[in-house]
């Protein structure tokens, strides 16, 4: 009989913990004890997994005993509060804040484009910031073909990128809006109206005038095709959409390769598929992309200003495919290996 594991969910009662319960489930992995585990805020709340419903217990460091994977979506402060007393006890901990990403000893991984990363882990793999994931997932075969030298990103993040609260702020936006539209808007978890309108920022700025989010999606994206000759830069704007991050990424390669070819590549890669016949009005939405693995990708054009230049438009369900799908697909490969 095949092994089954004794796996934990922190946060088990958000958006991205819930998830992961369902990717679980769908992915049909082999779970012997089931634990999910939230703050006390949370704690009490229940949840089901493979038609047996579960009472989530508050996190403790004691929690984790007997515990072999943990999948940690809770916010960097528990995850670095709470990891490393999970590791004490023998669990391997899949985490998906910020708090380890870039920390030089943890694995930051997408199970696509860097599965041997994973082998290198010390009780802790990183999950990197959707929005990074789901453009490394399409960026993958054109980087192994010839190479990338420069990214210009511009995002179109949903607001369950912040978190359920998020999402309620924006409808009840919406609702005071229609009702009154010249209401007065409070804006307590975006920094700004978010409905009707486009937020250029993600979480803080710091010194650069980048934001924190920007700044994810740099230095994750060279730490993940582990490679600091990659120039990025990015602009990431929150916009009034649901689930579902949007990006247009203008990518100049090393090496000329032709649209045909990328189209053959991003077609055969794990996961991806594009959706790009423009003459039809065939590309890829958020809303397109909500509840499936795949990430979709389209707008495919030669960058008209500059040689070996690239466009394309990528989309993903942020809190399945960028967030929940990828951890369970690491402790996949993490058991395969």
């Amino acid at each position: 009989m095949a092994k089954k594991y004794n796996v934990c969910i922190l946060g088990a009662t958000g958006m991205v913990g819930r998830q992961m319960i369902k990717v679980l489930d769908e992915q049909d992995f082999p779970v012997n004890r089931f634990l999910p585990l939230a703050s006390h805020r949370t704690a009490g709340q229940k949840v089901v997994f493979k038609d047996r419903e579960y009472v989530v217990e508050e996190a403790k460091p004691e929690s984790f005993e007997g515990m072999e994977i943990g999948l940690f979506s809770a916010g960097a402060k528990v995850s670095k509060a709470l990891a490393p007393e999970a590791v004490k006890r023998g669990c391997v901990v899949i985490d998906n804040t910020s708090q380890f990403r870039m920390d030089p000893n943890v694995p930051l991984v997408v199970p696509e484009v860097n599965p041997e990363a994973i082998k290198r882990h010390k009780g802790i793999i990183a999950n990197p910031n959707c929005s990074t994931a789901q453009m490394v997932i399409a960026l993958k075969p054109i980087y192994d073909a010839v190479g990338i030298e420069r990214l210009v990103i511009s995002t179109y993040q949903s607001v369950s990128g912040w978190g359920k609260e998020a999402v309620a702020e924006m409808y009840d936006q919406v609702k005071a809006l229609i009702k009154d539209p010249k209401a007065k808007i409070e804006a307590k978890y975006i920094f700004k109206q978010i409905a009707f309108n486009v937020v250029p920022q993600i979480d803080v700025f710091v010194d650069n005038a980048y934001t924190k989010e920007e700044m994810k999606m740099v230095n994750e994206t060279r730490k993940i095709f582990e490679d600091d000759s990659i120039k990025v830069t990015a602009t990431c704007v929150r916009v009034p959409v649901a689930i579902g991050h949007a990006e247009a990424v203008n990518i100049k390669t090393k090496k000329k390769i032709s649209l045909d070819k990328v189209r053959e590549l991003l077609s055969k890669f794990p996961t991806v598929k594009v959706v790009d016949n423009p003459k039809r009005g065939e590309y890829p939405t958020p809303i397109d992309c909500e509840g499936i693995d795949d990430t979709l990708v389209g707008r495919i054009r030669e960058d008209i200003s500059q040689e070996n230049g690239i466009e394309m438009w990528i989309v993903s369900d942020n809190l399945r495919r960028g967030a929940a799908l990828n951890a369970v697909l690491i402790a996949k490969q993490l058991i395969n290996n």
